[in-house]
């Protein structure tokens, strides 16, 4: 992790890292739900509503791990911000199997880790213009 002052370590905390903190309690405590709908209403939206969540997810974690991590390449912090956020999303799956009146699937996952794969090329190719204009 940076080294820095305490100011600097509240600071990356509040700024990065509660962030995905509070992102993630959403995901869990809609996850808790029974019988949560999806917003959109064709078939499969559920997957696209998986998709757009964990790419949130994503953007946010590539984010912290940024910012605790910056002397890392970015590929790296890319792939390990896949790891931690495609683990979030099978622990969301495991749990969603004990919630009654929920579903949990390996469709819904990859949905997940879809979402988080494009969270990453955004990430990546933002990375490639900073390069660019540093």
């Amino acid at each position: 992790m940076a080294k820095g002052s305490p100011g600097q370590a509240r600071t990356l905390i509040l700024r990065y890292w509660l962030p995905v903190l509070v992102y993630v309690s959403t995901i869990f405590a809609l996850s808790a739900q029974s019988r949560l709908s999806s917003p959109l209403h064709f078939q499969n939206s559920d997957k696209v509503m998986h998709l757009l969540e964990y790419g949130g997810l994503g953007v946010l974690l590539s984010r912290a791990i940024r910012a605790s991590f910056s002397s890392w390449p970015w590929v790296a912090t890319s792939l390990l911000t896949l790891g931690v956020g495609m683990a979030v999303g099978a622990g969301d799956e495991v749990f969603q199997s004990f919630v009654p009146g929920r579903d949990s699937t390996v469709f819904d996952w990859f949905a997940d880790s879809a979402g988080m794969v494009l969270a990453q090329i955004g990430f990546l190719a933002l990375a490639k213009d900073k390069e660019k204009h540093d």
